[in-house]
């Protein structure tokens, strides 16, 4: 499981990071989606790298080259877009860092695999659904998907997920509800990574 998170505030980004670490994450995506996104982004991998040695930090909604270098050369272990890009995916090849752009067709994920990616984001999910996931993996199987979009921290919701073959999945809003995160309640949001990763290790084959 990789939240995905955005939050101007540098001191807010590192107390969910590192709630979330405690909570057993292992693996963080910080969006792209803010004036000056960048910034707090090379403050986080440095915090990060310091308090959460294990954590492997990514950015998310990369949608050219050029922002996917700036992003690798303040830290970002890999990349993850909204759409597939060959553009970012030469870049992040070059460095040797995992590329996993969104893709919204079978033919969009098998391009993407001849540019060397591994592991390719299923977005949106919510508007794609399980359907999508199980249709495209019985003559691909081995394809590697992540999805994103319309995954809750909820049983029924992740095992239909994974019953369908995800390899992970994404999980934005719904691992940081509003209201956690107005009360600042740090513990709530470790409570609901630790549930959501042990509810996935019982659902998955």
């Amino acid at each position: 499981m990789i939240p995905v998170f955005y939050n101007s505030d540098i001191e807010v980004s590192k107390k969910v990071v590192k709630a979330c670490y405690d909570g057993g994450v292992r693996a963080f995506e910080f969006t792209n989606r803010g004036e000056f996104a960048h910034e707090v982004f090379g403050e986080l991998a440095k915090y990060a790298a310091k308090e959460c040695p294990e954590m492997i930090m990514g950015i998310g909604s990369i949608v050219d080259a050029p922002t996917a270098a700036l992003y690798i050369q303040l830290g970002a272990n890999f990349i993850v877009g909204p759409l597939f890009n060959p553009e970012v995916a030469k870049v992040a090849n070059r460095r040797l860092v995992p590329y996993a752009p969104g893709c919204g067709s079978v033919s969009e994920v098998g391009f993407a695999q001849e540019m060397g990616c591994d592991v390719c984001k299923v977005f949106p999910g919510d508007v794609l659904g399980t359907g999508f996931v199980k249709g495209l993996k019985a003559p691909m199987p081995w394809s590697n998907l992540m999805v994103t979009g319309g995954v809750k921290p909820e049983e029924a919701n992740l095992k239909g997920w994974f019953d369908a073959g995800v390899t992970c999945v994404g999980m934005g809003s719904n691992l940081f509800p509003s209201d956690l995160m107005k009360a600042g309640d740090w513990a709530g949001i470790t409570k609901l990574c630790s549930d959501a990763l042990a509810i996935i290790k019982k659902v998955r084959k």
